[in-house]
């Protein structure tokens, strides 16, 4: 169904129906004309609601009638006023659950009494509140939230959205039906930028009156929509015309509209062809309040709706101010406060304070629609208000006449840099609009100010920052801070075009290609704010900060650019609070090449709530509270501890692997065979359950191979495909295909290591096997390995250890023996006594797993594992931490910090012995 009707004359219906049964008595009980009346308001005819008879059996209490139905749209419980509706609602859910017709199934429910409506979405079935709940009284005003009966989107009418996403929707909407008309690109994106700056400043007094534009759209223009692309054009003429040098005969209603300039509709754009139900959904844009949109959120929202596939999911797609501010507010926000309070109203220092605040240039090099730099001048605009409240509060009339003048803190001085065009421009609009918003605050010192024409802007730029020169754009000397969110793209994911910048980017730093593409613009910036005092906070992914990125991105950060951590928040989710949100695991980095000084440091308990901050002594790459140590690949273990392995690799184009079927198969028709197939066991197996087998073929002799041909035949395939590999390596096996490329297999029993665990687990589940089992290369092993070594690995220490320092395999941890094993710094010299404790402890570990028939993978679920098994395993931590110190551990980050201590300690003893000076000037004369 296709809306016909504008939401204006929906509205103006609405008003006719409560006239004529918003009064509607007791004995009026009559659901039929009261209905009819009702869908008439959106234009729906009786004839599509299905007969009033139509019943629907019911399971527990025969039949029901239904009082409205529409197949695929509306189903309607009707009570006789005064009834309870939640009854009512139990009621229409039994009858939708006893339609077999998906196709008939209602998209929306409503309960209703005469006076009052419960509508709810069932696409949310999780949430059985309603989506909006009102009187019948109040309809004119809420009859958008009915839209969907006049063939609107359904996710434009959910109140349960903020109003931002609810105008990023309707934008949206119009977005696409002007790209389906053929209008697009730069026209489309520069046109709806135009129209967002009209609704809002006919809302928030940037116009002399309110609702100004959509006045001059309703009059001005043919219902049916074909003369409004060329009104609009006449319009944009206007806004770039001084009133002095307009046209004569202008009508009254083009005269009104002031000056605009700033460049905004300067250009001139093809016209777009509209049509009378583009006209609709331009006007239903317009009869939003627009003065309630916060620019802070509202620039990525609107990015998101020009993406259909995005629009349903819109709080995914937006910063919300309370994240923003957590990298902000360390950075400046929160020392500047402190010292406008500790002035104390001083006059002197209040005025100094001021020129420092207006001396204050930022740049977001990756500025998306500004939500950054909108946040920060938000945040510079309101204390300067404070200020100004502290200098002038006598001085009230004499403001009036010099308001503009004392006003120090300039748009301009706010840089942004932007790849995409159309995020670019909302920006420079967004900007405009949060400085209005703010000049309007200036009446609490007695006058609000309208910055019109608009004679300055924020500088965005849109263009490559990575292959761009910054100093272009602001000089290094006029810089204070840098900040914002680059791109997350991990490196294995990232696109041609990402990669070719990041390694013009890198093309002084070796071994970059397995760096995320967030890493550019740390290393960007890192050369940019050489020898200066500017100081940098960037958004990130965690996975800068853990396994071999952190040597690889922040050695040479550290060691050749000076970067130092000032402040970091660890590990949290960047959410919003929209349905859909977003849940991305970042953490916040605030760096500068100054002298290193304590910062704080904020632990999140719960990646979801709320952090802790502590004032460390020295933040480290990792963002532990500990001196700055890299921990890098190491080819055999820094304590004598059993060596690790990866497990043994087939290389094989899957021909030696077997499932249970074709091993069965072989083995039925050739006994024989049974000797050589063993089972093979990789992560998945191992935690998941399952089980798979290979062709195990280590001294199997010629002619017992050919003596059984399914084996012999997958042997020549095996050949076949190592012989067409590209890889060198894997061609060189192609002599022996009976073996592994890698054969890792210990002859005894062996402790087998995940490589990847779920990051939900407080544990990641290891386990020992006898040597019948061979593990895949997807895991390790560590041949001979002792139960005490069974416990200190699967104890809350190495845990700790592991998700410091391990890799992540998307948001999982993948284990890595160079990294995470060989770097462990073990306990020191643990007593025989206190080993078998240890090795009495892990034993009642694997004892108490074997006492459930399950899988590890539901054993060690956090909502899932037996309390038994938590006991145990509790028990063993307290253990262990007793080998590390006396001290019980309290946090996590507690236990890290105290093992990178270790790990100083560790890999100080391990350097090798420098030789004398003298010795070291020969060799240097002899090379």
């Amino acid at each position: 169904m296709t809306a016909t009707l504008g939401i204006n004359e929906i509205r103006q219906r609405a008003a006719k129906f409560v006239v004529e049964w918003g009064d509607a008595k007791e004995e009026d009980s009559e659901a039929k004309p009261f209905w009819i009346a009702l869908l008439a308001v959106y234009g729906i005819s009786p004839r599509r609601i299905v007969t009033f008879e139509a019943k629907i059996k019911r399971k527990k209490s025969g039949t029901g009638k239904i009082d409205v139905f529409i197949p695929g749209l509306l189903l309607v419980e009707h009570k006789s006023r005064g009834l309870d509706l939640d009854i009512a609602w139990e009621q229409a859910k039994g009858y939708v659950a006893d339609i077999k017709d998906d196709r008939d199934l209602p998209r929306w429910v409503i309960v209703s009494d005469f006076a009052r409506f419960w509508v709810y979405d069932m696409e949310y079935k999780e949430d059985e509140t309603p989506i909006i709940k009102f009187d019948i009284k109040e309809l004119p005003e809420k009859a958008e939230y009915l839209s969907f009966l006049a063939g609107y989107e359904a996710s434009p009418v959910n109140p349960g959205l903020p109003v931002d996403q609810l105008a990023a929707t309707k934008l949206g909407l119009l977005h696409d039906q002007l790209l389906m008309s053929g209008y697009g690109g730069h026209n489309l994106e520069r046109l709806l930028v135009r129209l967002l700056f009209c609704m809002f400043a006919e809302d928030s007094g940037v116009f002399p009156e309110k609702k100004q534009f959509q006045k001059y759209l309703k009059n001005s223009t043919r219902e049916d929509g074909s003369d409004l692309g060329a009104n609009l054009q006449i319009l944009f003429q206007i806004l770039d015309q001084l009133e002095t040098s307009r046209q004569k005969g202008l009508t009254e209603e083009l005269q009104v509209f002031p000056y605009v300039n700033g460049g905004l509709f300067q250009e001139t754009l093809s016209i777009a062809v509209f049509t009378k139900q583009m006209r609709n959904t331009l006007l239903d844009c317009c009869a939003l309040d627009w003065a309630k949109i916060s620019p802070a959120i509202f620039g990525a929202l609107f990015q998101a709706a020009m993406d259909p596939l995005s629009r349903r999911n819109l709080g995914a797609h937006y910063t919300s101010e309370k994240n923003v501010l957590k990298a902000l507010e360390p950075l400046f926000i929160n020392e500047l406060w402190k010292k406008f309070k500790a002035i104390n109203g001083h006059p002197k220092k209040l005025e100094n304070l001021h020129n420092e605040i207006a001396n204050i240039e930022i740049l977001d090099p990756a500025c998306g629609c500004g939500n950054f730099l909108i946040v920060a001048y938000s945040a510079l605009r309101t204390l300067e208000l404070e200020i100004l409240k502290a200098i002038y509060k006598d001085k009230a009339v004499q403001i009036k006449l010099d308001i503009r003048d004392i006003l120090k803190i300039d748009l301009r001085k706010f840089h942004g840099i932007e790849i995409e065009e159309w995020p670019a421009r909302i920006a420079e609009v967004a900007m405009w609009l949060v400085d209005h918003q703010l000049n309007l605050r200036l009446s609490e010192l007695g006058h609000a100010l309208v910055r019109l024409p608009l004679d300055r802007g924020a500088h965005i730029v849109n263009g490559n920052a990575l292959t761009g020169d910054w100093a272009s754009i602001v000089k290094p000397s006029e810089l204070t801070y840098i900040i914002g969110n680059p791109p997350f793209s991990g490196a294995m994911v990232m696109g041609d075009k990402q990669r070719t910048d990041a390694e013009v980017v890198f093309s002084d730093l070796p071994g970059s290609g397995v760096l995320d593409f967030v890493s550019c613009w740390y290393w960007k910036a890192a050369k940019f704010i050489q020898g200066t005092n500017i100081k940098v906070a960037f958004v990130s992914t965690n996975s800068i900060v853990q396994g071999e990125q952190v040597a690889l991105l922040w050695k040479p950060l550290v060691e050749r650019y000076r970067a130092n951590i000032k402040f970091a928040h660890r590990t949290f989710k960047w959410m919003n609070e929209a349905r859909g949100k977003a849940a991305v695991h970042v953490v916040i980095i605030g760096f500068d090449v100054t002298n290193p000084a304590p910062g704080p440091i904020w632990n999140y308990i719960d990646p979801a709530g709320e952090g802790q901050a502590i004032l460390a002594s020295n933040i480290n790459p990792y963002l532990i509270d500990a001196p700055t140590v890299f921990v890098t690949n190491r080819d055999k273990p820094i304590c004598k501890v059993s060596p690790m392995r990866f497990g043994s690799m087939p290389r094989d184009g899957g021909h030696l692997i077997l499932d249970s079927g074709e091993r069965k198969a072989i083995i039925k028709e050739y006994p024989e065979a049974k000797r050589y197939i063993r089972e093979y066991l990789g992560t998945e197996e191992f935690l998941n359950g399952g089980t798979r087998y290979c062709l195990w073929l280590v001294g199997i002799d010629p002619s017992e191979l050919k003596a059984i041909p399914p084996i012999l035949e997958r042997v020549r395939k095996v050949k076949a495909f190592r012989e067409a590999s590209k890889a060198e390596a894997t061609r060189r096996y192609a002599s022996i295909p009976t073996l592994f490329c890698q054969n890792a297999h210990p002859d005894g029993s062996y402790l087998f290591v995940p490589g990847v665990s779920s990051e939900r687990r407080e544990y990641v589940p290891i386990g020992f096997m006898d040597s019948s089992v061979i593990t895949s290369n997807s895991a390790f092993v560590v041949p001979n390995a002792t139960h005490y070594e069974f416990g200190v690995l699967s104890s809350v220490m190495h845990m700790a250890w592991m998700r410091t320092v391990c890799g992540r395999l998307e948001s999982r941890y993948r284990y890595s023996k160079d990294v995470v094993y060989n770097n462990f710094p073990w306990p020191k010299d643990p007593s025989e006594k206190e080993k078998t404790v240890i090795a009495e402890i892990a034993k009642a570990i694997i004892a108490e797993r074997a006492r459930h028939k399950t899988t590890l993978s539901d054993l060690y679920d956090p909502d899932l594992m037996p309390p038994a098994l938590v006991k145990v395993h509790k028990a063993l931590d307290i253990h262990i931490d007793r080998l590390y110190r006396v001290k019980p551990f309290t946090t996590e980050e507690e236990r890290v910090s105290y093992l990178f201590n270790e790990y100083t300690d560790l890999i100080a003893d391990a350097e090798e012995p420098k030789l004398p000076k003298l010795e070291i000037k020969k060799r240097k004369g002899r090379l």
